[in-house]
């Protein structure tokens, strides 16, 4: 059986990001079955968007989510991106 997701790996992304600001990019790729270099072209896109901020902490990488921010693309009323991870994440 093929395997798919509901949820798009950007998405993944966020949800485990709002339960793990300082986790590393390998830590991430391994949670989404993915290669670092993907993971790290998702946060890219994240980050471009302007969903995600990047704030460097000594050695490491420390995300933060912009969760007033409206969801892309929606037809209706435009809930929050904490809006829809409160629904799905546990933080």
């Amino acid at each position: 059986m093929t395997q798919w997701s509901f949820i798009t790996n950007h998405a993944r992304a966020l949800v485990f990001i709002a339960g793990h600001s300082d986790a590393r990019l390998r830590d991430l790729a391994a949670a989404l079955d993915v290669t670092e270099r993907t993971a790290y072209g998702i946060v890219t896109d994240l980050e471009v968007a302007g969903y995600v901020i990047k704030e460097r902490d000594g050695r490491r990488n420390r995300y933060h989510i912009q969760d007033h921010l409206p969801m892309p693309g929606t037809i209706s009323r435009k809930p929050t991106i904490g809006e829809v991870l409160d629904l799905l994440a546990d933080r």
